[in-house]
């Protein structure tokens, strides 16, 4: 029997992430992850800790100068980082 009311799978899925209270952990996975890409392997190999806490992200550059240099470039990692997963993870960036 045919059903009129049908899902895609996508939609099915999102709904029981978000049910679960999973949905937030999975995009802040998703952003930790896409660090290294947006910000190409140069940062990647001075990237230490990285860990979200209250939509910021915190993330330890053992470089100094480059730290100082991701940290005149927040707002501009924060558009690239949440455009790259699609959603609002994080509103802010620390650098340490």
């Amino acid at each position: 029997m045919f059903r009129k009311k049908t899902q895609s799978l996508d939609d099915v899925l999102s709904q029981l992430l978000r049910d679960q209270g999973l949905e937030t952990p999975l995009r802040q996975k998703r952003l930790i992850d896409a660090w290294d890409k947006v910000t190409g392997p140069t940062v990647a190999r001075h990237t230490g800790e990285k860990f979200i806490k209250n939509q910021t992200l915190h993330v330890k550059i053992t470089n100094p100068a480059l730290r100082q240099d991701l940290s005149m470039m927040r707002s501009q990692l924060i558009k690239r980082l949440n455009a790259e997963i699609g959603a609002m993870v994080i509103a802010d960036i620390r650098i340490y």
